[in-house]
């Protein structure tokens, strides 16, 4: 029997560090107390301004002799003998929200290199808007950056940690609490994204997840194969039974807060915990971090989680299909005839397109509970990766009329989608002569498209769809504001989105975090 590697608890006292704020009048002795600080000025600072900052006169000198225009930055060293380390920066004035992120993460890492234990963030003479928007980019991105992913590794490395930040400026409370939430969530997603496959396998996943429930007051239900076989998923069966152990399901995770909108906003995640392609295996490099397939339903899980820290009025429902994709005597295969939960009959063609097997019945199970509307996160194709790169997650809705809001809600939370067409005569490549549908098409043009299309028969016209297509879940190098190759895309996008109040083309008033 295998030696097994110690069971995880879920981080959640540690998924984001307390920031308090100070007054913002900051002296010698009081900047004395930090080891680093963030500090952001305009490219021409005033006279005044430099009185106003601790070590105004030395600043200034050196401040002359760096290059200042916007979107520069350097570090010096101020104080006697308790020194400090200052990233001194001038914060683009009109940049994009994934730029301001991007521009944060940098300094949070450069601010963070030397492992203090507490921080000072403060702005002296930059225009409100750019210092607020600035400064909520280096809490997400210090958040982000402090936050440990699990490590296995015998002899860990000491190292110590950021407890603490202190935020010396006059931001509104709502503004930094629902960037603190996204953070929070987004390192919830990427702390279970990140997990080795022999340590979150279904049955840890589902471990976890009741864990999680319990802790956050959550209500919780897991549909394990029995049950689903009772109520026909044969599409998610298909995809479990090549399993060895039979601790596959759909998990449901409940938000209800008091008096808080009915009917529920559903999330339905991709849990794919590992996929080897099935019977159609993955060659060696596509198969090296297919652990990672399970970002959709951490990005569902992580959105819930800071839905709930926000106390959000919307009651929402999250929907998990875990599962693992593997090779066996039992896995299907191309050609089988399988009857989905919703009753439509599905032909297989290709095994490594399981995503959207599970996700079919996933998605037609948290309709039967008639949500408001259902947003689904999965990295599903790589034809999505092929035509956005990791850069932006594509987009799909069953309504047409909400793109320019699915849009904004990406640039204005910082992770960006694109809208793909919809239109119905894309079907035609679903057409089976068996069947009521293929499961994808043989050659692979616009399989992100088609992807889509075929989810598209397991949502009722009636319930607004918004189908995520986590192109950008991974990236090397990371993206804006996140420096590690899991990006943990969709939290901060989710909120927005919920904010603008997704279905309605209303906006709603408040800054994106």
């Amino acid at each position: 029997m295998p030696i097994s590697l110690p069971r995880v608890r879920l981080p959640l006292s540690a998924l984001s560090t307390p920031v308090r704020k100070i007054g913002a009048r900051v002296s010698a002795a009081r900047l004395a107390r930090y080891p680093a600080a963030i500090l952001l000025l305009p490219p021409e600072p005033l006279p005044a301004d430099w009185a106003g900052l601790p070590h105004g006169e030395v600043l200034s000198k050196l401040f002359e002799q760096k290059p200042r225009k916007a979107g520069d930055w350097f570090e010096l060293r101020v104080g006697g003998e308790r020194e400090t380390s200052v990233i001194v920066a001038v914060p683009p004035a009109r940049a994009t929200v994934f730029e301001r992120l991007q521009f944060a993460g940098k300094l949070a890492r450069a601010a963070l290199t030397s492992e203090p234990r507490s921080l000072l963030l403060l702005a002296q003479g930059c225009a409100a808007g750019v210092a607020t928007g600035a400064l909520l980019a280096v809490v997400a991105a210090l958040q982000a950056a402090a936050f440990p992913l699990a490590s296995f590794k015998s002899q860990p490395k000491a190292k110590s940690l950021l407890t603490g930040i202190d935020l010396a400026a006059a931001i509104p409370a709502a503004d930094l609490e629902l960037a603190l939430a996204s953070a929070a969530g987004n390192n919830l997603a990427r702390w279970l994204t990140a997990l080795p496959p022999n340590v979150l396998d279904a049955g840890a996943y589902r471990r976890l997840l009741r864990e999680f429930a319990r802790k956050l007051g959550l209500g919780f239900k897991f549909y394990g194969e029995r049950e689903l076989q009772r109520r026909g998923a044969g599409a998610f069966l298909a995809v479990s039974r090549g399993n060895a152990t039979r601790d596959a399901g759909i998990a449901c995770l409940t938000y209800r807060p008091r008096g808080g909108s009915k009917p529920p906003l559903a999330l339905v995640g991709k849990g794919i915990c590992f996929d080897t392609g099935g019977t159609n295996l993955k060659p060696h490099k596509s198969m090296l971090d297919m652990h990672t397939d399970m970002e959709g339903s951490a990005v569902a899980v992580g959105s819930l989680y800071a839905l709930r820290a926000l106390a959000s009025p919307v009651a929402v429902d999250c929907w998990l299909a875990i599962t693992e994709n593997r090779i066996g005597p039992a896995a299907y295969k191309p050609q089988d005839v399988i009857r989905s939960l919703n009753g439509t009959t599905i032909q297989v063609i290709h095994t490594d397109a399981e995503g959207r097997m599970v996700l079919a019945d996933a998605l037609a199970l948290a309709a039967t509970k008639k949500p408001r509307a259902i947003i689904d996160y999965a990295t599903l194709t790589g034809a999505c990766v092929y035509a956005l790169t990791e850069r932006y997650s594509g987009a799909f809705t069953n309504r047409p009329e909400a793109r320019e809001l699915i849009e904004a809600a990406g640039a204005s939370s910082g992770e960006r989608v694109w809208c793909f067409p919809m239109d119905a005569d894309f079907d035609t490549d679903l057409d089976s002569s068996i069947a009521d549908i293929v499961q994808c098409a043989v050659d692979g043009k616009g399989d992100h498209i088609l992807a889509a299309r075929f989810l598209n028969r397991f949502v009722p016209k009636a319930i607004p769809w918004l189908h995520v297509d986590l192109a950008a879940g991974t990236r090397q190098g990371g993206l804006g504001h996140i420096g590690t190759e899991i990006t943990g895309f969709g939290v901060r996008y989710t909120l927005d989105l919920v904010r603008r109040g997704w279905p309605s083309e209303k906006r709603r008033a408040g800054r994106a975090p």
